[in-house]
């Protein structure tokens, strides 16, 4: 290794190093501010007397079921359409605008997303300020990240895959379901996984859609209105009447909802690495 080399090498050392001290302190910050309110009833139980008391489980729950409709709603069309841009669609100029219009979409402002919701999902198809509207406004956020991850998984599956499949007799659809996806399998969960941790912790699309500021219980139906953690979190931090009483109150929030992305990304590791070792094997 040569000199210029080694000098290449330390520092992009020292810049990652350095990115890593920074996120353990920023994360050190965020816990160490908000250590002693959490507790299992903080977790379990709603908030009272304006949010200076109580716990978060109404906004804890919100966010999952968010996250859970997000993933339902922009996983199978974005894979869908991820499969027919890379496995069937003939190379030209729509197919090259229709991935324009995708990164483009990638970069559009989340409160964009949030406007497009009330007037599609709140007011178009009648389903009111609610979960599920909520919920296919963050599904269109996180469409383009999946389509997108799933389309370069999708590419670098070799192509001996394909055409092996086709030797033997398959059709080109078996070829796809048994042989390609599998493969790039890994791949999707990743970028699925990200889109899903951009849209845990938006806060424009929801405050648009249903979001509430103060709910006494969970949601019962899709099209009840609810809480969530970014939105909580929002609250505590710049609007509430006594932000210095409840700044342990927001710190814990956020610590929650790091703790939330932070298993979402954990448990995707997980399943990705089981997904690639059984494929392998």
């Amino acid at each position: 290794m040569t000199r210029r080399e080694q000098t290449g090498f330390g520092l992009l050392a020292i810049c990652a190093g350095f990115l890593v001290v920074l996120v353990l302190a920023l994360v050190g910050y965020v816990v160490s501010g908000g250590w002693a309110v959490l507790s299992w009833d903080f977790l379990t139980s709603p908030p009272t007397n304006g949010m200076r008391e109580g716990g978060i489980w109404p906004p804890i729950f919100g966010t999952i079921v968010l996250m859970l409709i997000t993933a339902v709603s922009a996983t199978p069309l974005g894979v869908a359409c991820a499969i027919y841009l890379v496995e069937y669609a003939r190379e030209g100029w729509f197919v090259r605008l229709i991935r324009l219009a995708i990164r483009n979409l990638s970069g559009v402002p989340s409160v964009v997303y949030g406007l497009f919701g009330v007037g599609i999902f709140v007011n178009g198809l009648g389903f009111g300020p609610s979960l599920l509207s909520s919920g296919l406004t963050l599904g269109l956020l996180t469409l383009p990240w999946t389509i997108t991850a799933s389309e370069e998984a999708l590419r670098r599956v070799p192509r001996s895959y394909r055409d092996g499949a086709l030797a033997l007799g398959a059709t080109p659809w078996e070829s796809i379901a048994r042989n390609v996806i599998p493969a790039a399998l890994p791949g999707m969960i990743t970028g699925i996984i990200l889109g899903l941790a951009r849209a845990a912790g938006e806060t424009a699309p929801i405050l648009f859609t249903g979001v509430t500021f103060s709910r006494p219980d969970i949601p019962e139906s899709l099209f009840d209105t609810y809480m969530a953690l970014p939105y909580h979190l929002y609250i505590l931090s710049t609007q509430h009447q006594d932000i210095v009483r409840v700044r342990p109150v927001a710190f814990a929030t956020a610590t929650v909802l790091l703790a939330l992305v932070l298993l979402v990304n954990g448990t995707a590791a997980i399943v990705r690495s089981r997904v690639r070792a059984s494929h392998a094997g």
